[in-house]
C-alpha cells in the first residue's frame, strides 16, 4: 500500500516537472531559416510574424507566429520549430486567385453585387475554408432578390505558378412566388385594409408583370414598417409587428405571415413644450393652441409631425440658429402625454458632406434633396429633415447619415449612405363590368438617366375611348424645390353609335407645382392641343355644325390644400382642390372651373363618416358661340350612383350631350367591420346628390334644373381574379330624360 502511494506521488512529480519544463522552456533565436515560400518574399514573411533575431522565444510566442501567419491568408501550412537557436520555419503556400468566373449569371450588375459579397476576390490568397462562406453569400444575394431554389457548384482550375481559376457554376431555379400572405395575432384592423397597406401581394397566372408578387426581403421589411405606421396613425401606440415568417410548403408555394399585436387604442393627453431657458419662449408663440387642436384625439404619428413641422417652420421664419427638438412620450392610462423639448444645440458648422453609395443617381440629384449645406449652423433637426426629404424620394433602398468631428473643433462632416434600388415598372390592368371592359398598361421609371427624373408611357383602352401619353416629371427643377412636369397625350373618343360623333385630340402641357405655404400647393400650367371632331348623319343639327378643327392654347392653375391623414383610405382631416384654365388662344374659348372638397372624421371603431363635393363650370366667352361637345361636362360615375354614367341632364335628341354646370355631394358611412372578416368584404352607405344642367344653344333640349339623388349600399369585395366592387343604388330624385341603373359591378386586377 505504502509503495503504491509512493509510485502514484512520484509518477506526479515527474510528469508536473517535465510539463513545466516544456512550457517555460524558452530560446534566443540566432538564425531564422525560412522554406516553401516563392511570392511571398522571407523579409516579409518576418514582417508578418513579427520575428527578430537575438529575441527569446517561447512555445507560446512560437503559437503567436503561427496565427499571425496564417491571418494573412497567404499560406495554406506552417510548420515552425526551434532548435539549437535556429528558427526554422516551412511554409506551404496557397494558391492565387487567377480569375472568378460565373456561369449561369448573364447580367453584369447581378455580377458586380455578388462580387462585392464576397470572402475571396481575384488576385487574392485561395483559401479554401472561405468558398463556403462565399457560397452561403451568393445564396443569400439571391434569396434577396427571390430566387428561393438556388444551386450553386464550384470548380478549382489549376494554373501554373501556383494560381487558381475559380469557377462558379449557379442555377437561380424559379422565382419564388408568394401563394398566400396570412396576418395573424390580435390585428384588429380588418384582412382586406391590411392587404391594401403592404406592398407584397398574392401571385395569380394573370399577374405575369407584376414584381410584388415575388418574395423579397427588402419589401417585407418596408411592408412590416408600412403596417406599423399605419397601426400608429390609428392611435394603436404599442403596436408590434414582431414577426414575418416565410414558409414553402409543397404544391403550394411560399406563404409569407405578418403577426400582429396592435394592442389598446391610445388618445393625446397633455402635449407640452419644454423650452429650454437660454431660448425666448415668446418666439414659440402658439403652439398651444397647436396642441389644443388634437388633444383628445387618437394617438397619432401624422399628426404629431405635423406639429414638428410647425416647430420647425418657426425655427427657420425666425432665423434661430442651433435649435433642436425630440419628443418623449409616456403612457397614462389610455393616454399618450407628449413633452416636446425644444432646446439650443451644439454650436458647430458644417464642413464638408459626403455622399457615399451612388452608382446610379447623380450626386447632384440628391444634394439637391438637402436643405443643408457645407458652411451651414449644424441643425440636427435640418439633417433629419434632410434624410426625410431623401427617403420620400422612392428611389432609395435606403438612406442613412453618419456625423464625425471635422477638422476643428466646431465643425461636424456628415457622411450620407446611399443604398439604390430598380426604380423601373412595367404593369398591366383590365376590367369588366356594368359599364364595360377596359384595359391598360404602363411604363415607368422614377429615376431615368439617374437625374432623379419620373417618366411614364400610357395606354388606355375602354369601349368608347383610346387614350395614350407620355409624360416626365422632375420633382426638384433646377434645385429649387418645385417640381416641374410635361407631357403629350392623345385620345381618341368614339360615340358615332350613340351620338354620332367622334373626336381625336393630342395635347402638350408644361407645368410646375410648389407649397407656396405650409400645406397649400400651386400647380400652374399652359397646355397647347389640336381637336378634330367629325359627325355622321345621325348627329343631331346642332351636333353638326360642332364639326371642325379646333386649336387651344390655355393656362391653368391649381390651389391645393391637404390635411389629410393619409392619402389612401382617409379616416381624419380634409382637402380641397380649386383649378381654373383659362384661354389664351382658340377658335373656341371656354373658361373652366372646378372645386372638388374632401372631409372625413371617424365615428368610433366601426364607422367613417366622409362627406365629398363637386363642382365644375364651362363658360364660352365668344358671343353666341356654343361649347363644343368634348368640352362639356360629365359627371364621374362615382359621383352619382344609381344613374348610368354619362346619362343625366341636357339632351339633344335622343343624347345626352353634357352641361355648362354640374355639381354632386355625397354623404358617406364607412362600416369596416359590419360583416366578418372571412367574406373580405368592406360595405358602406352613402346617399348622392347631383345635377347636370345648361347649354349655350337652345334650352328646349336641355333637361329642368331637377336634383338627382340616390341612396344605396356598396361592398368591395377581395376575390381570387381581383377587387369586385359592387353597388346596390335607389334613385330618390330624377327626371323623365334620365337613364338609372340599380346594380352596378366592376372587376378589375393588374398584371
Amino acid at each position: 500500500m505504502f509503495m503504491s502511494k509512493f509510485l502514484k506521488t512520484l509518477f506526479g512529480f515527474v510528469f508536473f516537472s517535465y510539463a513545466f519544463i516544456s512550457i517555460s522552456y524558452s530560446e534566443i533565436v540566432k538564425k531564422i531559416n525560412i522554406s516553401g515560400n516563392n511570392r511571398v518574399s522571407s523579409e516579409t514573411v518576418k514582417v508578418f510574424g513579427d520575428i527578430e533575431v537575438n529575441k527569446n522565444y517561447d512555445s507560446e510566442d512560437i503559437s503567436i507566429i503561427i496565427k499571425k501567419l496564417f491571418d494573412t491568408r497567404f499560406f495554406s501550412d506552417i510548420q515552425i520549430e526551434l532548435v539549437d537557436g535556429n528558427l526554422n520555419i516551412n511554409l506551404e503556400e496557397n494558391p492565387i486567385i487567377n480569375l472568378i468566373i460565373f456561369k449561369g449569371v448573364k447580367a453584369e450588375k447581378h455580377q458586380k453585387a455578388i462580387i462585392e459579397m464576397l470572402e475571396l476576390r481575384e488576385k487574392t490568397p485561395y483559401v479554401k475554408n472561405s468558398v463556403k462562406k462565399d457560397i452561403d453569400q451568393i445564396e443569400n444575394v439571391y434569396r434577396h432578390w427571390g430566387y428561393y431554389f438556388v444551386k450553386i457548384e464550384t470548380e478549382i482550375q489549376e494554373l501554373n505558378k501556383n494560381r487558381v481559376n475559380l469557377i462558379y457554376t449557379i442555377d437561380r431555379g424559379e422565382k419564388a412566388k408568394i401563394a398566400k400572405i396570412f396576418f395573424l395575432g390580435d390585428k384588429k384592423i380588418r384582412e382586406s385594409r391590411l392587404r391594401s397597406i403592404v406592398t407584397s401581394e398574392e401571385s395569380r397566372f394573370w399577374k405575369f408583370l407584376a414584381k410584388n408578387v415575388y418574395l423579397n426581403s427588402e419589401r417585407i421589411e418596408l411592408d412590416k414598417r408600412l403596417l406599423e405606421n399605419y397601426y400608429k396613425n390609428r392611435g394603436y401606440y404599442e403596436v408590434d409587428i414582431s414577426s414575418s415568417n416565410v414558409e414553402y410548403i409543397e404544391d403550394k408555394g411560399f406563404v409569407l405571415t405578418f403577426s400582429i399585436d396592435a394592442g389598446k387604442r391610445y388618445r393625446f393627453g397633455k402635449i407640452s413644450a419644454n423650452i429650454a431657458e437660454e431660448l425666448s419662449k415668446t418666439e414659440f408663440f402658439g403652439l398651444d393652441e397647436e396642441f389644443k387642436k388634437i388633444i383628445g384625439d387618437y394617438y397619432s404619428r401624422f399628426k404629431l409631425s405635423k406639429i414638428l413641422e410647425k416647430i420647425d417652420s418657426l425655427t427657420e421664419l425666425k432665423e434661430l440658429q442651433f435649435i433642436n427638438h425630440n419628443v418623449v412620450e409616456t403612457l397614462d392610462g389610455d393616454k399618450v402625454i407628449v413633452q416636446i423639448n425644444i432646446e439650443e444645440g451644439r454650436k458647430a458648422f458644417i464642413e464638408r458632406i459626403n455622399i457615399v453609395g451612388n452608382n446610379v443617381t447623380n450626386e447632384s440629384v440628391i444634394r439637391g434633396e438637402l436643405i443643408v449645406d457645407e458652411g451651414d449652423p449644424f441643425s440636427t433637426v435640418l439633417v433629419n429633415k434632410s434624410i426625410n426629404r431623401l427617403k420620400a424620394r422612392n428611389i432609395f433602398n435606403q438612406v442613412t447619415h453618419k456625423v464625425f468631428p471635422g477638422s476643428k473643433k466646431d465643425n461636424s462632416i456628415i457622411e450620407i449612405e446611399i443604398e439604390e434600388k430598380p426604380t423601373g415598372e412595367v404593369a398591366a390592368g383590365a376590367g369588366i363590368g356594368t359599364e364595360g371592359t377596359s384595359f391598360s398598361f404602363f411604363i415607368k421609371e422614377n429615376n431615368w438617366l439617374g437625374r432623379g427624373i419620373a417618366t411614364r408611357a400610357s395606354l388606355d383602352l375602354s369601349e368608347e375611348s383610346i387614350r395614350g401619353g407620355v409624360n416626365v416629371t422632375n420633382p426638384n427643377y433646377n434645385y429649387t424645390g418645385n417640381s416641374v412636369s410635361a407631357g403629350i397625350n392623345s385620345v381618341k373618343t368614339d360615340r358615332l353609335a350613340t351620338s354620332g360623333y367622334e373626336s381625336t385630340k393630342t395635347d402638350f402641357s408644361l407645368g410646375t407645382r410648389f407649397e407656396q405655404y405650409q400645406n397649400i400647393f400651386i400647380s400652374p400650367s399652359i397646355s397647347a392641343s389640336y381637336e378634330d371632331v367629325s359627325t355622321d348623319s345621325s348627329a343631331s343639327t346642332a351636333l353638326k355644325k360642332m364639326a371642325g378643327t379646333y386649336t387651344n392654347f390655355d393656362f391653368g392653375y391649381g390651389l391645393t390644400t391637404d390635411r389629410r391623414n393619409q392619402p389612401y383610405q382617409p379616416s381624419e382631416g380634409y382637402r380641397t382642390h380649386f383649378y381654373q384654365k383659362i384661354p389664351l388662344y382658340s377658335n373656341s374659348p371656354a373658361l373652366l372651373n372646378l372645386l372638388q372638397f374632401s372631409k372625413y372624421k371617424s365615428l368610433g371603431e366601426d364607422v367613417i363618416g366622409s362627406f365629398k363635393f363637386y363642382g365644375k363650370t364651362i363658360h364660352s366667352l365668344k358671343t353666341g358661340e356654343d361649347v363644343r361637345i368634348s368640352e362639356r361636362i360629365f359627371l364621374p360615375a362615382s359621383r352619382i350612383r344609381g344613374f348610368q354614367r354619362g346619362k343625366i341632364g341636357p339632351k339633344d335628341g335622343d343624347d345626352h350631350i353634357g352641361g355648362n354646370y354640374a355639381f354632386a355631394f355625397t354623404v358617406e358611412a364607412a362600416l369596416p367591420n359590419l360583416l366578418p372578416e372571412d367574406t373580405k368584404t368592406d360595405i358602406s352607405i352613402f346617399w348622392d346628390n347631383a345635377n347636370v344642367w345648361g347649354v349655350d344653344y337652345d334650352n328646349t333640349t336641355a333637361e329642368s334644373n331637377t336634383l338627382r339623388s340616390s341612396i344605396g349600399v356598396s361592398a368591395s369585395v377581395l376575390t381570387a381574379i381581383g377587387p369586385l366592387s359592387l353597388t346596390i343604388a335607389q334613385p330618390i330624385l330624377t327626371a323623365d330624360s334620365d337613364k338609372t341603373e340599380t346594380f352596378n359591378f366592376k372587376l378589375g386586377t393588374s398584371f
